[in-house]
């Protein structure tokens, strides 16, 4: 909890689509959101009342250095959101080394670090909420996507993981599992056919939002499915 009585909220990646929902989501909401990404341009369009914070979430030490900063400058972090992930498209026997160190770089490390960061000062406090983005392909195997679907199937063993080892000490790991977000990039990316039952990132901010709320107590260790109908 903030010193001044609000809830700190950390979200990683939050240059992205996703990233950038959730911290307007979260800050309209109350909280003191930190605003973390590499690329710096991304994040100059979020809210005023936003701290933003450049720093690469791959870089264990510099995930430390940066939650040891937020925490100590406004209190120990009540939610830890983590949007960070990246997409490459081949089939497995098609997938290079550089593919699957890339996704495992991306969707999975991050993950851990960040993690390993808040955990010691949600645990001193007894309580926090942490969400990862995990994905379809990562609980549900398909084809086109094999180092993308291993990485996220890596990350959501990890939430799992995380939530045995954490839930004694009060903090609840889940993660939303999204299909296909609605974003200028994937429009680009995927016929218009594909789009149509793309979810708004907007849409699984809120559902973010609520897992890291107090009304979600009772939901640990959860991938909670949004993938649109």
């Amino acid at each position: 909890m903030a010193r001044n009585g609000t809830r700190i909220a950390i979200v990683a990646g939050a240059a992205g689509a996703l990233g950038h929902a959730t911290t307007v989501t979260l800050a309209a909401g109350g909280s003191t959101v930190v605003a973390v990404d590499r690329n710096e341009s991304g994040l100059h369009d979020l809210p005023a009342n936003v701290r933003r914070e450049v720093a690469d979430p791959t870089d264990p030490a510099a995930v430390t250095k940066l939650i040891e900063r937020i925490a100590d400058e406004f209190g120990p972090p009540n939610a830890l959101v983590n949007t960070i992930g990246a997409f490459v498209p081949a089939d497995a026997l098609d997938t290079t080394p550089d593919m699957l160190r890339s996704m495992i770089d991306v969707n999975l490390t991050p993950a851990l670090w960040l993690s390993q960061a808040v955990a010691p000062h949600m645990r001193e406090q007894g309580s926090g909420a942490i969400v990862h983005v995990a994905a379809r392909p990562g609980v549900e195997p398909s084809g086109g996507a094999a180092a993308y679907g291993v990485s996220k199937a890596a990350l959501v063993h990890l939430t799992r993981t995380l939530d045995v080892e954490l839930r004694p000490y009060g903090i609840r790991v889940n993660a939303v599992a999204p299909q296909l977000i609605d974003t200028a990039a994937n429009r680009a990316a995927f016929p218009p056919d594909a789009m149509t039952k793309a979810v708004a990132p907007e849409a699984i901010a809120d559902v973010i939002a609520f897992l890291v709320s107090d009304a979600a107590a009772p939901v640990s260790g959860a991938i909670l499915p949004t993938y649109g109908v």
